[in-house]
C-alpha cells in the first residue's frame, strides 16, 4: 500500500448448505436447510469476507465471472469496483441471484478496506451508536403453539424486548397461535407477526384488526411487496399502534425509494446480503433518513451489527433463529447479545468476523 492503493490479487467464494433442527415454514415457504455463500477477497496483504444466504449459483456466478473482473484493481477504491460489478451483470440482471452475488463482494471489498487501513467497519464507517437494539425472529409456522410458548418465552426470558413470529400458512390457526404467543412473553414485550406476504389485502387488513387485540405492534409483508398501493393502503387504514414493515427484497435503491415516495412501509426494512452490501446498505439508510423513516436490518445479524451502528435511522436488527446459529457456528467474533442489545467489536478489524473453513468443510457443496 505505499501508493495509497491495494491491488486485488485473489477472489474465491463458496457455498455451504447447512440443514435445520427440523422442517421449518413461513407463510408461504418450506424449507429444511439454509445455503451460506462466503467471499474472500486477498489485497494489499489482507483477506476480507463476505457473505449472503443464497443459492449455490451464486457461488459459481462470482467464481466464473464476478471475481476476474476485480483482480488486479483497488481494493480501496469501493464505489469504483461496485460501479463496475453493476455494469457487468447489466445482461444477467442486478436483482436475485446477481444481487446477492454482488452483496457478497462489496461486502468483502469493504471488510478488506478496512483491514487494510487496520480499522473496525464501524470505526471506519462512522459510529452513530454504541449498540442497537434487536429483536428475536423465528416463531416458524411449522410450530405448534406449545413450541412457540417455549421458544418465544425463552426468548423474553433472555432479555428481549421484541420478538416476531410467522403467521399466514394456516390463517384459521393464526388467532390461536398469536395468542399462545402473546400469553408466553408477557404483555411488556412488544410482538412482531410476519406474514411473508401471504395474505390479499383485504385478508391482511382483517387480520391486522385481530392481531390488534393482542397488542401486536408489527405486520410485516402482510401482502406481497410487489403490491405497494396494497401496503400503502394497510398503513393508512390499519391499527395505529401496528408498524407496516416491508423492503426485505429489495435489490436496488429504486425498490426502497418506490416504498417510500408510496407511503407505503411505517418501517423500511433493507438486507445487506441482498441490497448491494454495505454501499446498498448505506444508500437504502440514506433514503429512509430522508424521508424520516425507521430502518430495520433483514436477517445476517453479525453482518449488519456494524452497519446498523452506523446508520443513523437505524431501529433495530432481526436476530433470525436460522442465521444465529449458523454464525455462532462458523464464524469467529459473532457479537452475543446483551439484554437485547447488540454492540460491533471495534477492537477487531473489519467485520470483527472470521470463518471457520475447517467447521464448515462437511457442508460445502
Amino acid at each position: 500500500m505505499a501508493d495509497g492503493t491495494a491491488p486485488i490479487e485473489r477472489v474465491t467464494a463458496a457455498a455451504y448448505t447447512v440443514p435445520t433442527e427440523a422442517p421449518e415454514s413461513d407463510g408461504t415457504l418450506v424449507w429444511r436447510s439454509t445455503t451460506l455463500v462466503v467471499v474472500h477477497i486477498e489485497a494489499g496483504g489482507q483477506r476480507g469476507l463476505g457473505y449472503t444466504y443464497a443459492d449455490t449459483a451464486t457461488a459459481t456466478l462470482v467464481r466464473d465471472r464476478l471475481g476476474p473482473l476485480l483482480t488486479g484493481r483497488d481494493a480501496l477504491a469501493t464505489a469504483a469496483r461496485r460501479h463496475e460489478l453493476h455494469v457487468a451483470l447489466r445482461n444477467l440482471g442486478t436483482s436475485g441471484i446477481g444481487a446477492m452475488a454482488l452483496s457478497a463482494l462489496d461486502v468483502a471489498l469493504w471488510d478488506v478496506k478496512a483491514r487494510c487501513l487496520d480499522t473496525s467497519l464501524v470505526t471506519l464507517l462512522g459510529r452513530a451508536r454504541e449498540t442497537i437494539a434487536a429483536y428475536a425472529s423465528g416463531g416458524f409456522t411449522s410450530q405448534s403453539p406449545a413450541e412457540l410458548r417455549e421458544v418465544l418465552g425463552r426468548w423474553a426470558q433472555a432479555g428481549f424486548t421484541e420478538v416476531k413470529m410467522k403467521v399466514g400458512r394456516e390463517p384459521e390457526q393464526d388467532a390461536r397461535r398469536v395468542a399462545a404467543a402473546r400469553e408466553a412473553v408477557g404483555p411488556a414485550v412488544s410482538l412482531f407477526v410476519d406474514a411473508n406476504g401471504a395474505y390479499t389485502v383485504k385478508e391482511a387488513l382483517g387480520w391486522a384488526r385481530r392481531f390488534a387485540g393482542f397488542d401486536v405492534r408489527w405486520l410485516e409483508e402482510p401482502v406481497t411487496s410487489d403490491d405497494i398501493p396494497g401496503l400503502r393502503l394497510l398503513r393508512e387504514q390499519g391499527p395505529p399502534r401496528m408498524a407496516i414493515a416491508a423492503g426485505e427484497y429489495g435489490w436496488r435503491l429504486d425498490d426502497f425509494r418506490r416504498l417510500l415516495e408510496a407511503g407505503a412501509v411505517d418501517v423500511l426494512q433493507a438486507d445487506a446480503t441482498r441490497c448491494g452490501g454495505v454501499s446498498g446498505f448505506l444508500g437504502a439508510a440514506a433514503l429512509a433518513e430522508a424521508y424520516h423513516v425507521p430502518l430495520s436490518s433483514h436477517c445476517a445479524p453479525a453482518l449488519h451489527v456494524p452497519l446498523m451502528c452506523a446508520a443513523v435511522p437505524a431501529a433495530h436488527l432481526e436476530h433470525f433463529h436460522d442465521h444465529v446459529g449458523i454464525e455462532e457456528r462458523l464464524f469467529d467474533g459473532t457479537p452475543r447479545p446483551t439484554g437485547g442489545r447488540l454492540a460491533p467489536d471495534a477492537t477487531r478489524p473489519g467485520l470483527g468476523l472470521e470463518f471457520k473453513e475447517r467447521d464448515a468443510r462437511c457442508f460445502m457443496d
